[in-house]
């Protein structure tokens, strides 16, 4: 039978989501801040300024290449090679409880593909690279044979460089030249994003090791996972911090510290009780992590 396209009435008269709101559904909206904000830090990095049609428009395809397509993309690829662990973790998602077909979930991967690489060649050859390069983090993120995600460790980095090192080098190539100091700083906040990718185990840990998937928290217990949550997020801003006392450049210095001091209240809940606060935690300090980024965007133009 075909599925519908317009929402339709279930027997028990709740109304059932669209062919499209299923597919938006499975490319979980939420998820799409982190990459279109590093598109957007990466862009002021450049030292462009945003006061012509031409390139505040061009700013809005990069967030939209970054986030609804290109990390819409990966959410997808990822839902349908981890079906069979969410049939054990959380059954009513979409896929494992039936609401979206294999077929839908091909379709949606090629019509977002189509999407990213027309938009990517709008936007230059070193922006096509780098979307083609965040395609394959995805694939190698969740597909078998590779299925990085089973090692906690190589899994964290592949999504921290694809949600914020590509965006930001992205974003500031289809504006300029790369320079080194925001290369510096992409590398930094990437490898922070480490830590911030590691959070969203913490609500999977049974299902994980059921599964074989070596997360942080299902290898070494939510307890010291947590500790090194707070170290890579924590060593990541601080190396921000060195190097803008090092370029004498006091004020986002400054700004930033600030920042990481208000992540400590948040930092002592998540290690004293991790899984019941890591949603908190995450919200909370990852909150003031990105809102870093802008402030160091903004201080090496």
């Amino acid at each position: 039978m075909r599925e519908p396209v317009l929402t339709s009435t279930t027997t028990a008269g709740m109304v059932r989501p669209s062919m499209l709101g299923r597919s938006i559904a499975l490319m979980k909206p939420i998820t799409w801040f982190a990459p279109a904000w590093a598109w957007f830090c990466g862009s002021i990095a450049s030292g462009a300024t945003f006061w012509s049609v031409d390139s505040i428009g061009r700013l809005a395809l990069g967030m939209f290449l970054a986030g609804p397509i290109v990390c819409g993309l990966s959410q997808v690829v990822n839902d349908y090679c981890d079906r069979e662990v969410d049939a054990i973790n959380e059954p009513q998602r979409l896929i494992p409880s039936g609401m979206v077909s294999t077929r839908q979930v091909f379709a949606t991967i090629i019509a977002l593909t189509i999407l990213a690489l027309g938009i990517a060649l709008i936007l230059g050859p070193a922006v096509t690279l780098l979307t083609a390069v965040g395609m394959l983090t995805a694939l190698l993120y969740s597909a078998n044979p590779v299925r990085a995600k089973r090692n906690g460790w190589i899994g964290s980095a592949l999504v921290a460089l694809s949600y914020e090192g590509l965006p930001w080098l992205a974003g500031h190539l289809s504006f300029a030249e790369l320079t080194p100091m925001s290369l510096i700083m992409a590398a930094l906040f990437s490898f922070g994003t480490h830590g911030i990718m590691t959070i969203n185990d913490f609500k999977s840990i049974d299902g994980d090791r059921l599964s074989g998937i070596k997360t942080l928290p299902a290898t070494y217990g939510p307890q010291l996972a947590a500790g090194m949550v707070v170290i890579t997020m924590v060593t990541a801003q601080l190396f921000v911090i060195m190097t803008f006392a090092a370029w004498q450049r006091w004020i986002p210095m400054i700004i930033i510290t600030g920042l990481l001091l208000g992540q400590i209240p948040l930092q002592r809940r998540f290690l004293r009780d991790p899984i019941p606060n890591a949603i908190t935690f995450s919200a909370g300090a990852s909150g003031l992590f990105v809102l870093g980024m802008l402030v160091t965007a903004i201080g090496i133009r």
